[in-house]
């Protein structure tokens, strides 16, 4: 019986994996990644690896064994709903003890576009039969800090209004799938996980201001103004509407927490915003 993680050298994965990794023993983890050399690393850090990508079932299929716990990390690609499908039905006719999948805060309660594929992979573990626990992620403070060279030199650029986004640092997210996948009394259970503290767009650019000692101002700009400078930027016309929705669901406050879960599991407070800029800046 392992601790299995999908998507394994994605950016959360790894850091689920280092996450797990100070908590269990190697041989109990496995990674499943699309290929063999980018997970090299955990290889060699005694974890196992199972080669399969969520476009084949028959690879999918032979990544689970009985009694297995398996994290489904959500997929980035259009098709993802069928993709998680797939792992969900492997999961089940391999018998595996549980599956955690790592949804969108509000689960149900999120009407934005872009949840709308998380809703539909949570009923479909609800009707799979299998034993769950469903990590309603908020937004990563990667999501704005990893834009830091674009805003400083072009300002934050946005349609959210004075929507407040309870974000919390990507190893956060990792810390709590840790917790869950290794501890007990997890099963059906669906926890709302966001940062301590909220913020709007305007708050986070007086932060970037003051850390970057330069002068970042947050330009709210509507909708379709929004869309045409994302589809200058090269953001696909496909996903830019599905960005700019985000910042109208922002603007509604669905990002802007639910309850401190997060904190809770990880047994410490979220990283503020302001490291995280801080720690991008250093890069």
């Amino acid at each position: 019986m392992s601790i299995v993680v999908t998507a394994a050298t994605g950016h959360l994965g790894r850091l689920v994996i280092d996450e797990l990794l100070e908590r269990v023993p190697a041989d109990q983890v496995v990674a499943v990644a699309r290929n063999a050399e980018k997970a090299a690393d955990l290889a060699a850090r005694g974890v196992e690896v199972r080669i399969a990508d969520y476009n084949d079932p028959t690879a999918v299929a032979k990544a689970f064994g009985t009694g297995d716990t398996v994290l489904l990390i959500s997929g980035l690609e259009p098709n993802r709903l069928a993709q998680h499908r797939t792992v969900i039905d492997a999961a089940k006719e391999a018998g595996v003890a549980r599956i955690a999948y790592t949804s969108v805060l509000g689960g149900p309660d999120a009407d934005f576009e872009l949840a709308a594929d998380h809703r539909a992979t949570e009923q479909a573990i609800l009707e799979s039969g299998l034993t769950y626990t469903l990590l309603r992620n908020g937004w990563y403070n990667e999501v704005y800090t990893d834009q830091l060279a674009v805003q400083l030199e072009h300002g934050v650029v946005g349609s959210a209004g004075d929507g407040r986004i309870a974000s919390a640092a990507r190893r956060d997210f990792a810390a709590a799938a840790a917790v869950v996948l290794t501890g007990e009394n997890h099963e059906k259970k669906a926890y709302e996980l966001n940062g301590d503290t909220a913020w709007t767009l305007t708050e986070y650019a007086a932060e970037v201001s003051r850390l970057a000692r330069k002068d970042v101002a947050y330009n709210n700009v509507p909708g379709e103004t929004l869309l045409g400078i994302l589809v200058g930027a090269g953001v696909p016309e496909s996903f830019a509407p599905i960005l700019v929705d985000v910042d109208a669901a922002i603007e509604r406050g669905l990002l802007a927490g639910r309850g401190s879960d997060l904190s809770r599991l990880i047994g410490r407070p979220t990283t503020p915003i302001a490291d995280s800029i801080a720690a991008a800046l250093r890069k």
